[in-house]
């Protein structure tokens, strides 16, 4: 086991740049909505924080999610642990559990006003594309990897379905970002299966019962079930207003002040925008 997964990290950062290639060349040749800035003028920052990022993970934490899913399999910790259960099906359960428990922890970094603090950067991106999907303060990178730990030992999920769910999270995040314009008949099917761009472009609206709808990052089926799923922006794709209330300015995209947002009040937030 630990042989096959030996190689887990390379696998991630070439799917990543393989998607991320993907990802945004369709979006440059099938554009969703024009954008509000150039790419030169986010793109620096949204990149240089998933480096930053990286680097802080790997620093503060000695392991990585599917090492750390190894070291639970060998000493018997969590609930499929203790069920015996075909592999295959501890797989899937697992990689299902593991997708919940990121739509639940992303529902309270909306509710807890000191988590939004840390979560609003990713909404203060003026545009939204496959830059977004990657755009998280440092803190709550490392908030929530301790908070997937925790549910990976309380799980017991198999190594392999950690790798298969990171890897589906990270790709995931990147097209359902994404500036791009699918056929209306594919996105009404293709979101019964995973998050659309339009499907989670709603998200990414200034309007706060719009911001607060629409939490999957990944499989769409929780938002459905626990009644937080909203079809369609009020004001259309085109029309609506992508962001938060605060750090409107242009200036608010560079990576200085991306990092000092969650520490700052010195944007109002604007008359009927998302909560600060």
């Amino acid at each position: 086991m630990e042989q096959d997964l030996s190689n887990e990290p390379l696998v991630r950062f070439a799917v990543f740049l393989a998607v991320f290639a993907l990802v945004a060349a369709w979006e440059a040749a099938a554009p969703r909505r024009a954008r509000q800035l150039s790419r030169w003028a986010r793109w620096p920052a949204n990149l240089g924080i998933v480096a930053l990022n990286t680097a802080l993970v790997r620093l503060l934490l000695p392991t990585t999610a599917v090492a750390f899913a190894l070291l639970a399999e060998q000493r018997g910790w969590g609930l499929l642990a203790a069920i015996d259960l075909p592999r295959w099906v501890a797989v899937v359960l697992a990689v299902l559990a593991l997708d919940l428990a990121i739509y639940l922890q992303h529902v309270l970094f909306h509710a807890v006003p000191v988590l939004w603090r840390l979560h609003r950067m990713h909404h203060a991106d003026l545009d939204i594309d496959v830059t977004t999907g990657a755009r998280f303060h440092p803190i709550e990178i490392a908030a929530s990897m301790v908070l997937k730990l925790a549910a990976i030992a309380a799980l017991g999920a198999p190594a392999e379905a950690v790798l298969v769910f990171e890897i589906l999270l990270n790709a995931t995040a990147m097209f359902n970002h994404a500036n791009l314009r699918l056929p209306v008949g594919l996105d009404q099917v293709l979101r019964w299966m995973v998050v659309t761009p339009d499907m989670h472009r709603v998200h990414h609206s200034i309007e706060r019962r719009e911001t607060n709808s629409n939490f999957g990052f990944n499989m769409p089926w929780w938002d459905r079930l626990f009644g937080t799923y909203r079809a369609q922006p009020a004001a259309g794709h085109e029309a609506m207003t992508i962001g938060i209330g605060q750090f409107r300015a242009p200036g608010e995209q560079r990576l200085d002040r991306m990092l000092t947002q969650p520490f700052r009040d010195d944007a109002p937030e604007a008359s009927g925008g998302a909560r600060t």
